[in-house]
């Protein structure tokens, strides 16, 4: 050929080879990105015909990280994480410790060293951010409670990996490993990570003080052109340059580079605008990045390890599974939210890879290590779809089985309970209030301003807490259960208030009050259009939308100013 094409070529097969493969994962309701891993298969090395070129595959595979890591960053969020941070802090940590000692354990039996079992532990306590959300958000999920705490966990294992990033190159020669290029091997351990610690919060302190202030001023100044491209250009120069840069200038690896770009990013004005503009480029640098990652995997482990494999899968999908229940239930919350974050937890993805990736570059990890990893990964996150399945009749068996209940049940709880201070004066013609989230709290912030008795039901514990410090009566629980509602004194109250949730909820909650209360009046808040028509027909109760009536209160409002411009006051 008159010049070389081989990116183009690995481009044209990997993306032709990921659409076909993500179209059938799609087609059978599994996540894409196992089309893209299978893609990546087949143009690897491992597999006979057609071979990538794994040079142009790793630097695309590097960019692919980045971009991964600078979306992590705008996705985290502070006020999301410190929401549940008394469940999903203490519980991620020691989750990813109890995954991280299974896989030591495993491995060392196995007769690894310890440095190559701790790689290869921390890569099988971490789930995947993509996956995940694709779950939650494919079932309803991402703005329940349950949701919240799944993705609050996750948040807490992003940080960890991160600074396991950071530090895993420091330590590598004390783990039996090698130093990175550029570094000197014969250099005091202690001296090594206290400069990779001094590096890295130089660079934290630069992006908090600088990139905070210059990265949204840029993005502002930019956006006021009124041009798209130059818009969309300054976000993705943004996440490149700073990952370059915290390389180069700070010595700490891009991929946390780029995970603070995409923080800083999320701090300004245009957040939401830039999210979407670079959308398509971030989704098209994860898919090479899957493929990549599906091009180091040799099939043949398949048949060589299948016990190793099967092992792996187990550590992922019922060790850190049951760990993660158990942690959410000691912690005192339901078991359907117990069972959601066990579902959620059950697979490993992108974080794995890179780890992975960096312990065989550091020399801690065998490739056989690496091909267990992704095996674990194709598996887990193939299979993740079926675990969520799983939670609905996991939770009858184990209810229809009462004795197993009351000890998975939270009981004893005084959250569960309204707290003796609460005098039965105050509970009679109460308005009880279901959900505290946007709707609930300005509902209720309006009734205690007009001095109207109410009682709160939520799911989330920690909102209870702040709500009884806050002296306002309310229980912790799904409303769909009647312990809840007895102990909101459903059956004295006055009015029945339901926050935006799913319909057959809605029933539940509506059927068991007007057992408890047959004259409760029921108000709905309708997530939707459909919902709320499907409501009025059944005639549970009196039912609002919230886009209805911001048209009801802006016609009052237009109408008002119309009467008074053609009556004006004093004439």
């Amino acid at each position: 050929m008159p010049h070389d094409v081989g990116l183009i070529i690995l481009l044209a097969a990997g993306f032709g080879l990921a659409l076909v493969f993500g179209f059938i994962a799609a087609r059978l309701r599994l996540p894409p990105l196992i089309g893209y891993l299978i893609a990546g298969i087949i143009i690897s090395p491992n597999t006979p015909g057609f071979v990538g070129d794994m040079k142009l595959a790793n630097q695309l595979a590097e960019l692919g990280v980045m971009f991964l890591m600078f979306g992590v960053g705008m996705h985290f969020s502070i006020n999301d994480l410190l929401q549940v941070r008394r469940i999903a802090l203490p519980g991620a940590i020691l989750q990813i410790t109890v995954a991280t000692l299974l896989g030591i354990g495993v491995s060392m039996y196995w007769g690894w060293d310890f440095g190559a079992a701790l790689i290869f532990g921390l890569s099988l306590s971490c789930a995947s951010t993509v996956v995940l959300l694709k779950a939650l958000g494919d079932r309803g999920l991402l703005d329940s409670v349950n949701g919240k705490i799944a993705v609050g966990w996750l948040l807490v294992e992003d940080l960890v990996m991160v600074l396991a990033l950071v530090l895993l190159p420091a330590v590598a020669v004390l783990l039996g490993g090698q130093a990175l290029h550029g570094t000197n091997p014969e250099q005091s351990i202690w001296v090594t990570i206290g400069l990779t610690l001094l590096k890295v919060t130089g660079f934290i302190a630069f992006m908090l003080i600088v990139g905070k202030r210059v990265v949204p001023m840029i993005m502002q100044f930019v956006a006021r052109l009124g041009s798209r491209e130059l818009f969309t250009l300054t976000v993705v120069a943004a996440a490149v340059s700073i990952a370059y840069g915290s390389y180069a200038v700070f010595g700490v690896s891009m991929a946390l580079g780029a995970f603070f770009a995409g923080m800083v990013v999320k701090e300004s004005d245009f957040s939401h605008r830039a999210e979407e503009e670079t959308l398509p480029l971030r989704e098209i640098f994860a898919i090479l990045f899957f493929v990549s990652v599906g091009m180091l995997f040799d099939p043949s482990i398949l048949l060589k390890e299948p016990h190793h494999i099967l092992a792996v899968v187990a550590i992922i999908m019922i060790g850190k599974t049951l760990a993660a229940i158990a942690l959410v239930l000691f912690f005192r919350y339901p078991l359907n939210t117990a069972l959601t974050v066990g579902a959620s937890l059950a697979q490993i993805g992108e974080f794995s890879f890179i780890l992975a990736t960096m312990g065989v570059a550091l020399g801690l990890l065998t490739l056989e290590a690496q091909n267990l990893i992704l095996a674990g990964a194709l598996f887990s996150i193939t299979l993740n779809s079926f675990v969520f399945s799983a939670i609905e009749p996991t939770q009858r068996w184990i209810r229809q089985r009462s004795h197993l209940a009351r000890l998975l049940e939270r009981s004893g709880d005084p959250l569960a309970m309204l707290p003796d201070e609460v005098d039965q004066e105050y509970l009679r013609d109460q308005v009880v209030i279901i959900g505290y989230g946007g709707v609930g709290r300005r509902i209720t912030e309006n009734l205690i301003a007009q001095d109207i008795k109410v009682v709160i039901a939520e799911e989330n514990r920690e909102i209870v807490e702040k709500l009884r410090a806050e002296g306002v009566a309310a229980v912790s629980g799904e409303a769909t259960e009647p312990n809840v509602l007895i102990q909101a004194h459903i059956h004295h109250a006055r009015l029945l208030v339901i926050s935006p949730m799913d319909i057959l909820d809605i029933h539940r909650i509506v059927d068991i009050s007007k057992k408890l209360n047959p004259k409760i009046q029921v108000l709905i808040c309708a997530e939707s259009k459909e919902e709320a028509a499907v409501i009025r027909e059944e005639n549970i109760g009196e039912v609002f939308y919230a886009k209805e009536e911001m048209a009801k209160n802006m016609s009052h409002h237009i109408l008002n100013q119309i009467e008074l411009a053609h009556h004006p006051v004093g004439h």
